[in-house]
């Protein structure tokens, strides 16, 4: 959980938070699991938190290191950031509470960016070793240069139920990995498909989502693909875009629905949050009821 220091102002946000948030909205129970310190921007962090549908009695405090902050520079609707360090999330720390919140879990959110400190790093892997067998464990890796190493990626792999990325993280994750050395620098879509069967091949991971940004996405498991065109949106900013993407096709993975059903809801919120401002933009209830309806009438298609 952190603070996207945007042109126009502070907004909360954090990839797993942006995805607890978005869980919650589709009618999960929603944990952010994550660290803050006790100055200002902690205390407004868990107060604006009390409000959106994600609860944060799971949030840890420090009260020597300062709550995240990202400043975030928008170039053409695309984010740019410059992630400061160190920060109360670089110290993570596995407490009774959090053990068995990891025991609880359905699903599990995570990525390399906060495992850039050991303590952290450490604290993720045992959380998520913590878990039941059929949890599922999402590892979207957000690599975000230079807060990421071969080892959290191996690390992450080794234990990832999904892997969630976008093309241009796939090359390097499989150089990263050690699943290719020398992967294609411009990879075509039949490129990603096999670099994604071989990621299939190498680790336990049962599905490869790659994200195409505004030309869709790309879903990937052993027996099947099923590749989304994408949806047409007028672009505020992409902030949050891809976590809204990820807990709408977990929520839908969750339910046993077709990979089709899977993309296309992750396609529709992804859009939805890139026409707003921010990653936890406000949702009116008809806007969750027409998304919602949109997706349905997808799976129905499927089945007719």
């Amino acid at each position: 959980m952190l603070w996207d220091l945007l042109p126009e102002g502070a907004r909360l946000g954090g990839a797993p938070a942006n995805f607890a948030v978005m869980a919650g909205r589709l009618g999960n129970r929603a944990v952010v699991a994550s660290r803050v310190g006790t100055d200002a921007l902690g205390k407004q962090a868990q107060e604006e938190l009390e409000a959106l549908p994600a609860e944060s009695d799971f949030l840890q405090s420090d009260s020597e290191y300062a709550t995240g902050t990202v400043t975030v520079r928008l170039e053409g609707g695309e984010p740019e950031y410059t992630i400061h360090e160190p920060v109360a999330w670089d110290r993570l720390a596995m407490t009774p509470e959090w053990r068995d919140l990891a025991q609880q879990a359905d699903a599990v959110c995570f990525g390399t960016l906060a495992q850039r400190a050991e303590t952290s790093q450490r604290t993720i892997l045992e959380f998520l070793d913590s878990t039941r067998r059929e949890c599922v464990r999402v590892f979207d890796v957000n690599l975000r240069m230079p807060h990421w190493s071969g080892e959290a990626l191996r690390g992450g792999l080794g234990r990832a139920t999904i892997l969630k990325l976008n093309a241009g993280e796939l090359r390097h994750v499989l150089m990263g990995s050690g699943v290719c050395p020398h992967p294609q620098e411009k990879a075509n879509e039949e490129d990603l498909l096999h670099g994604a069967r071989r990621l299939l091949e190498r680790y336990p991971v049962e599905l490869v989502c790659i994200t195409l940004g505004a030309e869709g996405s790309l879903l990937v498991t052993r027996r099947e693909h099923h590749r989304h065109p994408g949806l047409a949106a007028r672009v505020k900013d992409t902030v949050g875009a891809g976590d809204a993407f990820t807990a709408a096709l977990t929520h839908y993975y969750l339910e046993g629905a077709p990979l089709a059903v899977q993309n296309e809801a992750g396609n529709r919120w992804g859009a939805w949050v890139a026409s707003q401002a921010g990653g936890m933009p406000p949702l009116k209830a008809e806007t969750l009821e027409r998304v919602n309806g949109e997706i349905a009438a997808r799976g129905a298609e499927r089945v007719g």
